[in-house]
């Protein structure tokens, strides 16, 4: 086992052992607080938010991924080509509108909650895959996808069987990079209510705790890396395979 892989599964593990026991790490955090301020934040379950933030960006980054990939997939066909602009620019929009904005305009339709805040995350993270699923698609080797033709494949075959797996790789660092952003970007889903971490980070900011702080921003930090680290190795694994396939 490489040093790398080590030093990731000591921070999955410390991270395990602080959301299920915090009060373990008093002591440490205890370094930040004054004026007798609790030093593990105590308005909630570390360990149900956290949970719930992953929640939320999960099921923000899969609706981002089903419609960008679908977009992209349309767009690359011949009857759909036509709507390369204005899926680029459907996709653009999301990043154009800062998270915030999106929040307080989807308030005032879906309330307070969570709501919001998955459209938030799910505008934020259609840019990445989308460019990603396009350039996978778009940038195929000519002789794997002549032989497919050759061969008698229908369009649906040759995309399900040849260009969705060659452009996997491709696709799925567009879904690292959106999953990264969302998790940091979640955090302010707190500001409408929503239960993220972020609710950590604010109630540290209020009270003037940094330890609630550092929890709040710790938590996000190493979810993010592992997760990155996660996908990023899924990635390679996936782009190796795709090397070994006989042409």
């Amino acid at each position: 086992m490489s040093w790398g892989n080590l030093v990731r599964l000591l921070a999955l593990g410390v991270l395990g052992v602080f959301l299920a026991y915090p009060e373990a790490f008093a002591g440490f955090f205890s370094l930040f607080t004054k004026n007798n301020q609790p030093a593990i934040y105590n308005q909630g379950n570390l360990l149900d938010i956290t949970l719930n933030h992953l929640l939320i960006v999960g099921a923000a980054t899969l609706a981002a991924t089903l419609i960008a990939v679908g977009l992209a997939i349309i767009v690359t066909r011949p009857f759909g080509a036509e709507f390369l602009p204005v899926s680029r620019s459907l996709a653009n929009a999301g990043q154009t509108f800062p998270p915030v904005a999106v929040l307080a305009l989807a308030v005032p339709v879906l309330g307070f909650g969570t709501a919001p805040t998955l459209v938030a995350l799910f505008l934020y993270g259609l840019l990445p895959i989308f460019e990603n699923t396009l350039t996978g698609l778009t940038n195929l080797p000519p002789a794997v996808t002549d032989a497919a033709r050759g061969m008698g494949m229908t369009g649906w075959q040759r995309l399900v069987k040849v260009e969705l797996p060659l452009a996997l790789p491709v696709i799925l660092a567009g879904v690292r990079l959106s999953t990264v952003i969302s998790l940091a970007t979640a955090t302010i889903g707190s500001t409408v209510a929503a239960r993220t971490l972020g609710e950590v980070i604010i109630a540290g900011l209020l009270s003037g705790n940094t330890a609630f702080v550092l929890q709040g921003g710790l938590v996000v930090g190493v979810l993010a890396v592992l997760i990155y680290d996660g996908l990023a190795a899924l990635e390679r694994r996936l782009t190796g395979r795709m090397g070994r396939l006989p042409s």
